[in-house]
């Protein structure tokens, strides 16, 4: 059995929590997030706690499966909707830049041309300076696609370190086969 399917959801005060079939929509004060459940899982509300409780409808492996899977899920909506997350990215090379444009990014990541990758909806994208960008929204799993996308680009590479990485993530470097020879 699933230990963390287990725990009940924690709803705060301000978010309101609504089971519509099987649907959950969670409202709140960033936004509203809605998320289809599994018939392997049941879900309901708990009445004096105010808290979502996810059980398994029966034994079977997919069952198992999805009962923590849908709980950590409903868990992420209500931090989405109460805190929000952001992934920050840097880039480094010369002549590398993250630039805003309306509702495209644009990314010069030493390519002969520029890439645009256009926000998509329900998502906050910053560049405070060239070299860094902020990706904000609601939902968890939006952020880190788009922000792995980006990523992807032109990913940090281990023997100059140029191109794109998260902020806070270290890129083991490598000598190169020059070094290794004296």
């Amino acid at each position: 059995m699933s230990r963390i399917g287990k725990k009940p959801v924690v709803v705060p005060k301000n978010v309101k929590v609504s089971i519509d079939g099987s649907n959950v929509i969670v409202e709140g004060p960033l936004g509203k997030l809605e998320q289809w459940f599994s018939p392997n899982v049941k879900v309901g509300l708990d009445a004096a706690s105010g808290a979502i409780i996810v059980e398994k409808t029966n034994d079977s492996r997919e069952a198992a499966a999805m009962h923590g899977l849908y709980r950590a899920l409903f868990q992420n909506m209500v931090n989405g909707v109460t805190t929000g997350y952001e992934k920050k990215l840097e880039i480094f090379g010369t002549g590398y830049l993250f630039a805003v444009q309306e509702k495209v990014l644009q990314v010069r990541a030493g390519y002969a041309h520029e890439v645009q990758k256009p926000i998509p909806n329900g998502l906050t994208v910053t560049c405070p300076d060239q070299t860094h960008v902020s990706i904000k929204g609601i939902d968890k799993q939006m952020v880190g696609q788009f922000a792995a996308e980006i990523r992807s680009i032109r990913k940090a590479e281990p023997y100059l370190g140029k191109g794109i990485k998260y902020d806070g993530e270290v890129i083991r470097r490598k000598e190169s086969k020059a070094a290794a020879k004296k």
